[in-house]
């Protein structure tokens, strides 16, 4: 989708985007092989010295030159041109104060591998392993997740962001991720009704008893959160594109969710449900 965008070029609207595709210049390849200019001779050369740029910084791998140049609400754009340095990206607290609380854990998926830190343990560790990506996904991370990281961790996450919270809101889905995946088909199964006010839960039944069953329980609920962020950007990206021409030949699979390393523990769960602690 990226290299059919032209609205991250200064003075292309939307609607002026809409119209180069609805005259077939659908790709920048295509707007440098139109015989005539499409706009003034001064304008055109512009363009196509934008197009050039923009072609440089795709093959350099460079999604912060396009975050820049593209309104935030374009930045979906971003997902396929840049799939493989994508990290999903959730993590639990004690509670919702950036100056009260801390983080417990936290979860990152990458469409292959799993990793997933621990309070006490290799929370450290994370601040190593986000560099190597460089594009990040979350759902309200611009709001909750990336200030906490940056401000308890003592680090900078400069990387560009899509936030599926707004993308999602775009296309009429409202409520936290749960129930955006409840109207999207997802099941959590062992773990539905678990949110993360039962996740602050679970930290204090490990943190008080040792329950090593009440940890791995909050590992696989986090866990799950940054691996169906997976699915339910396929699924945004696939529904944004029917605002576009391509929305048949861009169209994504929706991939299949990796064996989790945890599992939820039932009888914690049911304990936890009246407030009952180890």
């Amino acid at each position: 989708m990226l290299a059919r965008t032209f609205c991250h070029i200064p003075g292309v609207s939307a609607a002026m985007e809409k119209e180069l595709w609805r005259q077939g210049i659908h790709t920048w390849e295509q707007f440098h092989a139109q015989p005539r200019p499409v706009f003034s001779l001064s304008r055109n050369y512009q363009v196509l010295r934008r197009l050039e740029e923009s072609e440089r910084h795709l093959l350099q791998g460079d999604p912060d030159y396009f975050r820049r140049s593209l309104p935030a609400r374009m930045h979906w754009r971003l997902f396929s041109a840049f799939r493989g340095s994508i990290a999903y990206l959730d993590i639990e607290t004690t509670g919702l104060s950036r100056h009260r609380d801390s983080i417990t854990t936290i979860a990152l998926y990458d469409g292959k591998e799993i990793r997933y830190y621990l309070q006490g343990a290799n929370l450290g560790d994370f601040r190593k392993d986000i560099g190597r990506y460089g594009l990040l996904v979350t759902y309200n991370g611009k709001a909750f997740d990336i200030p906490f990281l940056e401000q308890h961790l003592k680090m900078s996450l400069p990387q560009p962001h899509i936030d599926l919270m707004h993308v999602l809101r775009s296309l009429g889905f409202k409520g936290g991720l749960k129930g955006c995946e409840k109207q999207l088909g997802l099941s959590r199964e062992e773990l539905d009704g678990v949110d993360g006010s039962f996740a602050v839960r679970l930290w204090r039944d490990y943190a008080a008893s040792g329950n090593t069953l009440a940890l791995e329980t909050l590992l696989a609920y986090n866990i799950l959160d940054a691996v169906n962020l997976e699915v339910l950007m396929v699924t945004a990206y696939n529904m944004k594109l029917r605002e576009t021409p391509f929305s048949e030949h861009l169209r994504l699979a929706v991939p299949k969710p990796p064996q989790l390393p945890f599992s939820p523990d039932r009888t914690t769960i049911e304990r936890l449900k009246f407030g009952s602690y180890s």
